[in-house]
C-alpha cells in the first residue's frame, strides 16, 4: 500500500502486522493491506520498528523504548535513558531474544521485560568520553550479530561487544573505529573499520582472527557472513567475496558503478545489494 508518504526506517513485521516510521515521526501499522492506526512519536526514529508479541516496538532518536498494542496503537510504556544531546542518524539496535527485548540505549546494551519496559540488564560497550559533543557520541549502531543468546553489538568508533543475554553479562570487549554494524556466525564475529579495515574475531572470547588492509579507504558496508565467504560492498559499487577462514579475496562482483548503500542481505537463495543510484542487484550461487 502507498502510504503518500516519505519513511524515515524501513518496515518491521511479524508475517501479520507490518509498521514503519514515516519522516514525520508517526508511527503506521499496517496489515492485509490496509493502515491500522497512526501514533505520532515524541522524537524521530531511524531504526526499523520491531513487531513481535502483538506490540510494536519503537527506537527513537532521543534514547527512548516505546511499546503499542499492535492492533489498536495504544501506547503501553515507554523506557527513557538520558544521554549525550547529540544522536545518529542511521539504524540502531532493537531485537527480541526469547522473552527480552534487547535495545541500544546510549552505549549500553539493555534488556528489557517487554510487558512493562523495566530492565532485566544492563551491559557498557562504551563509556562517553572526549572534550566534545562529537566525541562523547557512542551510540550503538545496527545491524549486530545474533547466535542463540549470544549478541554481538558495535558502539560507533569505539567498541566491538559480545554479551550472553541470558545472564546480562558482557562476554569480551574489544576496541574498534568502526561506523556500521557487524555480523557474525557461530565462530566468528565480523566488521569493518572506518579507515576500511576488514576485522574478524572469534566469537567465544573475541581474540583476532585475521585482519585485512587491502580494502583501505573504499568506505565499505557492514560485513555478511554466509558460512565460508564474508561479503563487503564499497563507495565503487564492487561486492567483494572474501574467505572467511583468512580475508584472501574469491571474486568480485560489479555493480552500477555508484556506492553500495547498506549490508548486503541473503534473500532465499540469492545474494542481494543496492546501490545509491537506486539499482538492485541479486546473484546466486550456482
Amino acid at each position: 500500500m502507498n502510504l503518500n508518504t516519505p519513511l524515515s526506517t524501513g518496515a518491521g513485521s511479524d508475517g501479520d502486522v507490518a509498521a514503519v516510521v514515516t519522516q514525520g515521526h508517526q508511527l503506521v501499522a499496517m496489515a492485509e493491506g490496509r493502515e491500522l492506526w497512526r501514533a505520532q512519536l515524541p522524537a524521530a526514529s531511524y531504526t526499523s520498528p520491531l513487531v513481535a508479541g502483538q506490540r510494536v516496538f519503537v527506537l527513537t532518536a532521543d534514547r527512548s523504548v516505546l511499546a503499542f498494542d499492535g492492533r489498536t496503537g495504544a501506547k503501553l510504556w515507554t523506557q527513557t535513558r538520558p544521554g549525550e544531546p547529540l544522536v545518529l542518524r542511521q539504524g540502531g539496535v532493537l531485537l527480541a531474544v526469547g522473552d527480552t527485548l534487547v535495545a541500544g540505549l546510549s552505549g549500553r546494551l539493555v534488556g528489557l521485560n517487554p510487558d512493562n519496559g523495566t530492565p532485566r540488564w544492563d551491559v557498557p560497550v562504551a563509556n562517553s568520553r572526549g572534550t566534545n559533543e562529537v566525541e562523547r557520541l557512542v551510540d550503538l549502531v545496527g545491524p549486530v550479530s545474533r547466535q542463540g543468546s549470544s549478541v554481538c553489538a558495535r558502539a560507533y568508533n569505539s567498541a566491538v561487544a559480545c554479551v550472553d543475554t541470558d545472564t546480562g553479562r558482557s562476554v569480551w570487549n574489544k576496541a574498534a573505529q568502526g561506523v556500521v554494524g557487524i555480523h557474525g556466525d557461530a565462530q566468528w564475529v565480523a566488521g569493518t573499520e572506518a579507515d576500511g579495515r576488514v576485522l574478524v574475531w572469534q566469537r567465544t572470547n573475541g581474540e583476532k582472527g585475521w585482519e585485512l588492509d587491502r580494502l583501505k579507504f573504499r568506505d565499505l558496508t557492514a560485513p555478511l557472513v554466509l558460512g565460508r565467504l564474508l561479503v563487503v560492498g564499497d563507495q565503487s559499487g564492487q561486492v567483494h567475496l572474501l574467505s572467511t577462514s583468512d580475508g584472501s579475496e574469491l571474486t568480485r562482483l560489479s555493480t552500477d558503478g555508484s556506492a553500495v548503500l547498506a549490508q548486503p542481505v541473503l534473500s532465499g537463495p540469492a545474494l542481494v545489494v543496492q546501490t545509491r543510484n537506486g539499482g538492485v542487484f541479486a546473484w546466486r550461487s550456482q
